[in-house]
């Protein structure tokens, strides 16, 4: 392959997806690395519309909402050499039929990445202020707390700061906090402490992370062996009024265990998703004025999609090039990610 080549390339996501991500700009941007199949979407690769434009595609530049390629999908690809995802995770599309053939995969995993640290980050110093609730407080009284009275608990200067799992995410994290005076714990398997050294953390073990942690953040994948890690002995050590963030998947905790200590008033927690999402209007949860509930906003929205699609741009630009993926997705790394 050589640097002139621009392979046929073609857009598969839900609609509102593309409308979202890929503006004019990103499709003239995709159309100057490669040749792409003007005015078309595939969101069903089993219509005759798919099919005609499966048939000569060599890149397809997937998003939210892409049909899995299964085994019909590739047979209708003959062509197909590399998916070029712009969001995080490619288990819905991705199937085993496409690692059998070959096909190399990117994901947008890495920039999706960004905008969830920069959330965490800032709820861990917002939380550190108790900011929501003396907020609360501030709008129902009219008044100012009794600040000089305030416990030493509130503030942000020494506290220490729980990462559970080093993913993208996570490391990212750790990068972010850098410049605060936080000491900051790492639990992860797969990390050697000579690695959470050059990270700059300090490794524990899962129970040491819960039990010494004002601030336990949760990065890990839902994977089988994560589901309800995060379980009622681990949440009863937390440190009265710590804080559980979680804007990994909702299923990683013990999400009754946690409805429990909050009603009790014995941990604080932020959580971007939930299990199920959304909630039940019932649900105990949403009355628990010490936890903050948001609608699973923290990863790429806005502005920030704009990210997705400039690096799914480079990715196909690369590949074109015959530099291969920067953010490549490995079949044997598929047991870690989410």
């Amino acid at each position: 392959m050589n640097g002139s080549h621009r392979p046929r390339t073609a857009l598969a996501m839900a609609r509102d997806a593309a409308t979202a991500v890929i503006t004019s700009e990103a499709l003239a941007a995709l159309g100057r690395v490669g040749d792409l199949v003007p005015d078309t979407v595939l969101d069903d690769f089993t219509t005759e519309r798919a099919r005609s434009v499966l048939g000569d595609v060599e890149v397809l530049v997937t998003g939210w909402g892409c049909p899995p390629l299964d085994a019909a999908a590739l047979a209708a690809a003959p062509r197909l050499r590399a998916v070029v995802h712009t969001a995080g995770s490619v288990r819905g599309h991705i199937t085993q039929e496409c690692w059998e053939r070959g096909i190399e995969v990117s994901s947008a995993a890495a920039a999706n990445a960004l905008p969830v640290a920069e959330y965490t980050v800032a709820m861990i110093l917002l939380s550190g202020k108790q900011v929501v609730e003396r907020a609360r407080e501030f709008h129902d009284t009219r008044r100012r707390d009794e600040w000089l009275g305030l416990s030493r608990g509130v503030g942000n200067y020494g506290r220490t700061v729980g990462i559970l799992s080093a993913s993208m995410i996570g490391r990212r994290v750790i990068e972010l906090l850098r410049p605060y005076d936080f000491h900051v714990l790492l639990h992860d398997p797969y990390v050697s402490d000579e690695e959470a050294k050059a990270l700059g953390v300090q490794p524990v073990g899962i129970a040491e992370l819960f039990a010494n942690s004002d601030v336990v953040s949760v990065h890990t994948p839902l994977l089988p062996a994560t589901r309800g890690l995060v379980g009622r002995e681990l949440i009863a050590s937390m440190r009265h009024d710590a804080v559980l963030i979680n804007t990994a998947r909702g299923a990683v905790l013990d999400q009754d265990a946690l409805t429990e200590a909050a009603q009790a008033r014995r941990v604080r927690a932020v959580l971007d998703v939930t299990d199920p999402e959304v909630l039940p209007p019932g649900h105990p949860l949403w009355e628990c004025d010490n936890v903050m509930i948001t609608p699973h906003l923290a990863g790429s929205q806005g502005n920030e999609w704009g990210r997705l699609a400039d690096l799914a741009v480079t990715e196909l630009g690369r590949w074109a090039a015959g530099d291969g993926f920067a953010h490549p997705v490995r079949r044997e790394r598929l047991a870690y990610l989410a």
